[in-house]
């Protein structure tokens, strides 16, 4: 399956992505967000969460390594995870993920290298910001992996209105 590109000028675009990207998330799917410090993905993240409706206020798990979020309208739960400050695979098991990731939606940052082997299918969310510090514009690559992903349109787009919906 071929990578979809989206050009995503503002935070608040951001969000409006992941609330987007919410719309095809569905219990059991990994999501694998990656990018640089500041780049995006704890925003990525809180779109997915008020895509999905869910409890609480989405903010980076770092230092206490993954939240739970129920969804207030019986869809799946969110399970946010950053993987920052753990070395590998090993440590992610420790989390113990795949006795959730069948209900849930998980979501883990900084999980290239590490998460990976959790699922045979995933989707992969690639951030990029620019290299001018004064520019927000962020380049995101999704790529589908497996067969969960195939015939699935990731084109997806996201505009700073989306947030007022």
């Amino acid at each position: 399956m071929e990578p979809s590109v989206v050009v995503v000028p503002t935070a608040a675009s951001m969000h409006a992505l992941g609330r987007r990207l919410a719309t095809l998330l569905r219990a059991g799917d990994l999501v694998l967000a990656c990018g640089e410090l500041g780049e995006g993905k704890t925003a990525l993240t809180q779109g997915i969460g008020a895509g999905l409706d869910v409890e609480g206020a989405v903010i980076s798990p770092t230092f206490v390594l993954s939240r739970v979020h129920r969804s207030r309208t019986g869809g799946p739960t969110l399970v946010h995870v950053d993987a920052y400050r753990l070395s590998g695979l090993a440590e992610v098991e420790d989390l113990d993920l795949d006795a959730s990731l069948a209900e849930s939606v998980t979501v883990v940052e900084w999980g290239e290298g590490k998460a990976e082997q959790l699922s045979d299918d995933r989707l992969d969310v690639v951030i990029q910001r620019s290299s001018d510090p004064e520019d927000e514009t962020r380049t995101v690559t999704l790529s589908g992996i497996g067969s969960r992903w195939a015939g699935v349109d990731l084109a997806l787009d996201a505009t700073p209105e989306e947030i007022d919906e």
